[in-house]
């Protein structure tokens, strides 16, 4: 009976960790110079249509979805919200996917 209940106690304790992960994993830094825009039709690398400008992904651009994974150019969702950070050429050098709970957060911050 004990150790039903000290592996209760371990099971309960883990699931509680596990969704405080989860939350952690929600939250994630977007750059305060970053750009909104949103993703057009028709990528073709090293290029990327963002709104109605075609621009240019660095190299080493890194490409984050919405649960913060990085993910291939070809995996750009076409008509999703996004932030995007540029170098000093022009060029993209990441992109965030927006999720619904940050496009609430920036448009209450007033960055349409």
């Amino acid at each position: 009976m004990r150790k039903l209940l000290l592996l209760l106690m371990f099971l309960s304790a883990l699931g509680t960790a596990g969704s405080a992960a989860a939350q952690f994993v929600q939250m994630r830094f977007l750059p305060p110079q970053g750009v909104r825009g949103v993703l057009g039709v028709g990528q073709q690398y090293p290029l990327v249509r963002i709104g109605n400008a075609v621009l240019r992904l660095t190299p080493g651009a890194r490409i984050y979805d919405d649960n913060n994974r990085t993910i291939v150019h070809g995996q750009l969702p076409p008509g999703r919200q996004i932030v995007f950070l540029r170098d000093q050429a022009g060029d993209v050098v990441r992109i965030y996917i927006l999720t619904e709970q940050e496009l609430a957060t920036l448009r209450q911050a007033g960055r349409r």
